[in-house]
């Protein structure tokens, strides 16, 4: 145990960070953090002993032996200064998952999207055949007891590896899946070509005796593939083509031709660890979903009985995807989303793949609520030329409406009859709606709801 050493964590309820801050409890190290706002993760933390506090804190009782900050935090943050003046060693969230990723056989899920369901399933498998390991995953998972984080005691780690600012160029990993190479970030990556550059450097942290598991269904991941070198790791290709996609659209539990891409993922994992087809297939079958993933609660608002779909896609693919599941899994109810943009620069740099995909999205009403500002990544400028009212406006269609943060209850509850699908959209703070939506939940993770069709 290392009950004699102190960490501190800036930004400790980022649900990447408060992962990490739960692998250090888990040690015995003492354990505290600050951040700018309380939230279930900072309570949850602060019930398992962490010393919570919110807004900047100073260092020169506390005097930690390591400071992580969140990618989050700017450079500039008070406490990283005084930790640096304190001659207290800072070093960020991606730095300090870097070292673990050295001490473990690591497996790192990158891409756009499906890292956290893909890193959760992946996890589940390995848990299910016996092999122990510690998780990192960028959502709540119920299987790990409703947190972003299960210990194990074997020498595996599973994590996400996230592009942004190129975090993952951190990690060293022995097996690598690739989802799928989008812009995302747009703020860290000036075009298409410098982030396929920086997933190759990742791809490059792989040893020998590694392997990739990659999505060639992923047009840029395919061409990554057609030139990567023949010699060095394995590279294991996955696709919807593949045979085993037939009996895993009617054996999963989540919705969606996404889920089953990140479920073929698990499955080539899986194989390399030598697990058997029968228990990978039956983890998988077991898989209910995690928070903020097609995350299904009964819910009410006026009266009337609705179901609530929380979701924390935000990138035009990811709403595409995730309006389709919904159609497909519903086809006879009217489904009503409320979708709120995260981040000035995303919504700038991606406007007219927002207006096509909303403007054509299977939905009988769409909100859009204000673009959710996150700190520390945004340019004021951006922020004047981008708005949720010039997209709606841009999309010009009469189902789509903007609605203000505080209007959305108000325009729900006069749209909903009963036995509608209400949609609740965006990895920002309207999350907070589908709580209110479904109240009785009281934010628990609750799941199993859907239930998919026989697709065959």
């Amino acid at each position: 145990m290392h009950g004699n050493l102190k960490i501190h964590f800036v930004g400790i309820g980022g649900i990447g960070v408060s992962a990490l801050a739960r692998y250090y409890l888990y040690q015995g190290w003492s354990v505290s953090g600050s951040d700018i706002k309380a939230s279930e993760i900072t309570r949850e933390l602060k019930s398992l002993g962490a010393k919570i506090h919110i807004g900047p804190r100073s260092l020169k009782k506390l005097l930690p032996d390591l400071l992580v900050y969140s990618p989050a935090v700017r450079k500039d943050d008070p406490e990283i200064d005084e930790a640096k003046a304190l001659g207290i060693k800072a070093i960020s969230y991606p730095e300090a998952l870097g070292q673990l990723s050295r001490t473990h056989k690591t497996i790192a899920v990158a891409g756009a999207h499906g890292k956290s369901t893909t890193t959760a399933m992946i996890g589940l498998m390995m848990i299910k055949a016996k092999l122990d390991p510690t998780i990192i995953v960028g959502t709540k998972v119920r299987e790990f007891g409703n947190s972003n984080f299960r210990a194990g005691k074997s020498e595996y780690l599973v994590i996400e590896a996230c592009e942004y600012d190129k975090s993952f160029l951190n990690y060293w990993p022995e097996v690598i899946v690739m989802t799928n190479i989008e812009m995302d970030h747009m703020e860290c990556y000036a075009n298409e070509a410098e982030l396929i550059q920086a997933f190759a450097e990742f791809a490059a942290h792989l040893p020998r005796q590694g392997a990739l598991m990659a999505c060639i269904d992923d047009a840029n991941v395919a061409k990554f593939v057609l030139h990567a070198k023949k010699t060095g790791p394995v590279i294991k290709k996955y696709s919807l083509t593949q045979p085993e996609a037939k009996p895993l659209r009617r054996i999963l539990r989540v919705p969606g031709e996404h889920n089953v891409a990140n479920a073929l993922a698990a499955l080539a994992v899986g194989r390399w660890l030598k697990i058997s087809d029968k228990k990978i297939f039956k983890s998988l079958a077991e898989y209910s979903g995690a928070w903020r993933r097609f995350e299904c609660q009964r819910g009410i608002i006026g009266g009337k009985k609705i179901t609530v779909v929380s979701d924390y896609g935000h990138h035009p693919t990811q709403i595409k995807l995730t309006m389709e599941a919904a159609r497909a899994g519903w086809p006879g109810r009217k489904i009503i989303c409320v979708f709120q943009p995260h981040q000035a620069w995303r919504t700038h740099l991606l406007f007219d793949r927002f207006v096509d995909v909303l403007r054509g999205a299977p939905a009988d009403k769409i909100f859009i609520t204000d673009i959710y500002q996150v700190a520390g990544r945004e340019s004021a400028a951006i922020s004047k030329k981008v708005s949720s009212q010039k997209l709606v406006g841009q999309i010009r269609k009469e189902s789509v409406e903007y609605a203000a943060k505080n209007e959305i209850f108000a325009k729900l509850k006069k749209e909903v009859k009963g036995g509608e699908i209400v949609l609740v959209m965006g990895a920002g703070d309207i999350y907070d709606l589908s709580k209110k939506l479904a109240p009785k939940n009281n934010g628990k993770l609750v799941l199993g709801v859907f239930q998919p069709r026989n697709r065959v």
